[in-house]
């Protein structure tokens, strides 16, 4: 299954607010043996949000969805995806509950906009403030306060995706080549997938040198090792000088050793 991830907001597409979003999610669903295969940052645009949430809804993929879900005017979120899926927006009695417990009479008349959720909505709790994000069809709704958002996530994997989960933990390995032209080991790279169709393979030209290339394969850990062991040795053979480089927790690369 492929699991994507939609970041809603304005602010990100004018660059006010930089997202942090992406690389959690990476993390949370690597911890489980899980990939992120897409993500689309979107703004506060009625009609586009509609025609997004038509077709990942109709795509079938596990979908995690980032803010817009507040109570003002540009929280959009929920009017689009009632609008995309086709059904109405209604207060859900169970969020209505949580809201007025959280807020008492102030949670009257707007906060309570927030438990006016497309029908058919099932509650993701809220352990900071208890105002609930939801879920509907495979898509995952949260706020975009990373404090609150992140928390559901990882409620959403282990309450609705634990059988999805791996202790299996995909890796990357990078080589770092020099002295040779991408397009001159490109026969090279299609002969690898062919032996090793269970992993990705990722080829990255150096912008400053053309001469330099990072490839990257990725994949369960033994096929992984598997894959690059064969690389090395092709390389070598064909003179290809190599260095490896590391890849630090956070996704990017460190200098070659």
């Amino acid at each position: 299954m492929h699991i994507g991830a939609l970041i809603i907001g304005d602010e990100l597409l004018s660059g006010k607010r930089q997202d942090k979003h992406q690389t959690f999610l990476i993390g949370a669903l690597a911890r489980r043996g899980m990939q992120l295969s897409w993500v689309r940052v979107v703004g506060d645009d009625e009609e586009l949000l509609v025609r997004t949430f038509r077709e990942t809804l109709s795509a079938g993929d596990a979908v995690f969805s980032f803010g817009g879900i507040g109570a003002t005017p540009d929280d959009l979120t929920r009017p689009c995806l009632a609008r995309a899926a086709g059904v109405e927006l209604v207060y859900h009695p169970e969020a209505v509950a949580l809201i007025e417990q959280r807020f008492g009479e102030s949670a009257y008349p707007n906060r309570i906009r927030m438990a006016e959720l497309p029908l058919g909505s099932a509650l993701i709790p809220n352990p900071v403030n208890q105002v609930p994000g939801f879920s509907l069809r495979g898509h995952h709704f949260v706020p975009g306060f990373p404090n609150m958002a992140w928390p559901m996530v990882e409620w959403v994997l282990d309450t609705h995706y634990a059988h999805l989960s791996s202790s299996v933990a995909h890796i990357e390995r990078l080589l770092v080549l020099h002295g040779t032209a991408e397009s001159d080991i490109i026969p090279l790279m299609e002969a690898l997938l062919e032996l090793f169709p269970d992993v990705r393979l990722s080829s990255l030209p150096s912008s400053r040198n053309r001469q330099e290339i990072e490839l990257g394969v990725r994949g369960v850990e033994a096929r992984v090792v598997d894959a690059l062991q064969w690389l090395e040795r092709e390389l070598s053979m064909r003179q290809v000088r190599w260095a490896h480089r590391e890849v630090s927790g956070d996704g990017t690369t460190c200098p070659p050793s």
